[in-house]
């Protein structure tokens, strides 16, 4: 029977003590609940106040995207430019969506990039969230704050699973080539955290394949946004696409990471077997993270955090903090 001991809020803190779901080749392995972006349907996402969010609603790790500045300063940014949907320009106007790709932050300084205001405008897809004027934090500047947090509110000491946003066509135009994009990543990271505190996933295989021949301690997480199976004229036509996707990739990551869409309970069998972790995006909806967590998921990424308490997933035990 699997059990998971969820934690209580206390006052503006969460913290969520629980007992293994499984152990794997002598490694005890929990149920991770993410927050996507911090908590993008509760406040702007990918925001200092999106990170501090999350970490009220009990979060195990917080998910977050990268980009690069021309003065190469990392700033946590799920596109490598201005969204029209929640920011505004440096003076202070909306953004038109023609113009949004314009707004290339690879191509400004961070000087440039943190007069821009991404927290003032509610995305029109999360009614819930709640606004505060904010700029893109470069990532040293989120990391300081959330670890000031852990140890200010005695909260959970969270995990991080960062993304590198990379396609071959943005190369040297939104973002640096993969390998020096992964080293600045890298050495951002290994300045500021524990590497067991740390997943690195992608949906550009070329950034998850440097990491593993040049880095292969650090976790890694294969995003897959679609079963290549599907597609017409296929030579895997009608199976889950699976086996092509880590054909492509070269190795097996520690974790399998797809749109919860795409996962059955014979593919989440079919995963755990290779020996991955499994941890779908993006899901929101109550029933599906209790219909998840029965195919045996290892854990969630939701922009709702707070939605995973009101489900039948957590037993009745409940343990307080350590002081």
């Amino acid at each position: 029977m699997k059990w998971f001991l969820g934690g209580i809020i206390l006052l503006v803190f969460a913290c969520n003590m629980k007992e293994p779901l499984r152990e794997i080749d002598g490694t005890k392995v929990w149920f991770d609940l993410q927050g996507h972006r911090g908590a993008r349907g509760l406040a702007p996402e990918n925001t200092v106040p999106a990170f501090w969010k999350a970490m009220t609603r009990g979060v195990t790790t917080l998910e977050m995207d990268l980009a690069v500045t021309s003065d190469r300063q990392l700033v946590v940014s799920h596109e490598p430019w201005f969204s029209h949907l929640y920011c505004r320009d440096s003076v202070g106007n909306p953004i038109n969506k023609a113009d949004a790709m314009q707004y290339n932050i690879y191509s400004m300084t961070y000087t440039e990039v943190e007069k821009f205001d991404c927290g003032s405008i509610r995305n029109p897809n999360f009614p819930e969230q709640e606004l505060v004027s904010t700029p893109k934090p470069t990532f040293a500047n989120a990391i300081q704050a959330i670890e000031q947090y852990i140890v200010q509110k005695k909260s959970f000491p969270v995990s991080y699973n960062i993304e590198v946003k990379s396609e071959p066509k943005g190369d040297n135009i939104y973002h640096p080539e993969p390998k020096v994009f992964a080293e600045i990543v890298f050495a951002e990271i290994d300045k500021r955290l524990t590497w067991d505190r740390v997943t690195i996933q992608s949906f550009d295989f070329r950034v998850l394949q440097y990491f593993h021949e040049n880095y292969p301690e650090v976790k890694l997480a294969a995003l897959i946004g679609n079963n290549p199976c599907d597609q017409p004229g296929s030579p895997c036509e009608g199976e889950n696409g699976l086996e092509m996707n880590l054909n492509s990739l070269g190795f097996i990551p520690k974790i399998y990471s797809c749109e919860y869409k795409l996962l059955t309970q014979d593919l989440v069998d079919e995963i755990r077997e290779k020996g991955m972790l499994v941890i779908p995006w993006t899901v929101n909806n109550i029933a599906d993270m209790e219909m998840l967590y029965e195919w045996g998921v290892d854990g969630l990424i939701t922009d709702y955090p707070n939605r995973f308490w009101e489900t039948n997933i957590r037993s009745t035990d409940i343990i307080e903090c350590p002081k």
